[in-house]
């Protein structure tokens, strides 16, 4: 049995402390702050022009270490969000739930997950930890995964009324939350705005930093009940200005967060670039025309280019919690605080598929690791049969 080599990216300490900085708050209500059609509003001569070919619906360009906005276009548009909502999921559960704890998966754990979900490849009747699970929700984008640990929350429905509460304390209220995996639903909405303050509020948070940094993990085939296991196989990261494919090449300096797709949502994005001591937050709603990864791309170079030159049209709002994530406390030796800081979808009918379904690596990594863990079932069959001809002979 060979084990697949694991390849992890860890985001600096130093990258969480910059975006940890306490944002200043906007002298008066969003409504009030909010640009002219663009967004977009260079100082005379001095800034450079924004990309030409952007077809996104919505977008935003944001500082994460000063809450600047420095460009923005339909930042508060409500749009479906698809897998990129897991952000606000990630920054609600995960300091809730320590990440040694190990669950046994029920049926019922993964009751109501929606036709053509992303999954990771979660078995019921197995254990997992909750580590294990959050590299399945952060790199595989798992639906599956994100059940079992709202299961582990307290439930679905509870975890969808943490979320809301959330986005209310980090004061995105553009964010309706009904299925917390991101999955199309009526009513559920997110803005490219509250997609960054999800992001910003995340990154200060060294657990869920070391995540959706990690390019490539193996994901257990679960523990039975006497705890054996049968052999992991390998997940990669589906967002791939993180881990590079024939058609896009990684970005420089890239932190994460999180991509996304439906038939009804489009591809979203919201993703983190780091260069010389700067982190950007950019996020990208429903491309029109081009690919979701190269808008998001020719944006961030313009960000990392106009950052000090251009004048900011919009602040976010401030980090105010702060808060001790479990899981961060299990990853590094001591525990690190992290400050934490209805109009109508203009898009398709609702999806029938879920989660990164163009093709490429991250398809493929998907099948393999159903392939795994259907290639591990009959080893935990033979071991029950075994053990239950050996009962009868007692």
């Amino acid at each position: 049995m060979r084990l697949v080599q694991t390849s992890r990216h860890i985001c600096s300490l130093a990258a969480v402390l910059t975006v940890a900085v306490t944002a200043s708050a906007p002298a008066t209500g969003w409504a009030a702050s909010l640009p002219a059609a663009d967004g977009h509003r260079p100082s005379a001569g001095s800034a450079p022009a924004l990309p030409g070919s952007l077809s996104a619906l919505s977008w935003v360009v944001a500082d994460a270490g000063s809450g600047q906005v420095l460009a923005q276009h339909d930042a508060h548009l409500r749009l479906p969000p698809a897998s990129t909502l897991k952000t606000l999921f990630a920054v609600t559960v995960l300091p809730r739930l320590p990440a040694s704890r190990v669950h046994l998966v029920r049926e019922s754990d993964l009751a109501g997950m929606g036709d053509g979900s992303s999954q990771v490849g979660v078995v019921p009747g197995l254990r997992y930890a909750t580590r294990d699970l959050w590299r399945g929700v952060f790199l595989r984008s798992g639906n599956d995964a994100v059940h079992v640990l709202a299961a582990m929350n307290g439930g679905w429905q509870h975890t969808a009324e943490q979320m809301q509460l959330t986005a209310k304390r980090l004061g995105a209220s553009d964010t309706h939350v009904v299925s917390p995996d991101g999955y199309d639903a009526p009513g559920q909405v997110s803005s490219a705005r509250d997609l960054v303050v999800f992001a910003r509020a995340g990154l200060t948070d060294p657990a869920f930093a070391k995540y959706c940094a990690t390019s490539v993990a193996e994901f257990p085939s679960g523990m039975d009940s006497r705890g054996h296991s049968g052999p992991p196989f390998e997940i990669q990261n589906t967002n791939r200005l993180l881990t590079g494919t024939p058609d896009v090449a990684p970005y420089p300096g890239l932190i994460g967060v999180k991509n996304g797709y439906t038939t009804n949502a489009g591809n979203t994005l919201v993703t983190a670039a780091r260069r010389q001591g700067r982190t950007l937050i950019v996020s990208v709603m429903n491309p029109q025309a081009g690919s979701v990864y190269e808008e998001a791309r020719a944006l961030l170079d313009w960000g990392f280019t106009a950052a000090g030159r251009v004048k900011p049209v919009a602040a976010l709002p401030p980090l105010r919690a702060r808060t001790v994530s479990a899981a961060g406390a299990v990853h590094r030796p001591a525990p690190a605080p992290a400050r934490l800081a209805p109009q109508m979808p203009r898009t398709r009918p609702m999806p029938q598929a879920q989660e990164d379904s163009l093709p490429g690596p991250g398809l493929t990594a998907t099948l393999l690791g159903a392939l795994a863990a259907l290639a591990a079932a009959p080893w935990f069959l033979r071991r029950r049969y075994r053990m239950r001809i050996r009962r009868s002979h007692l």
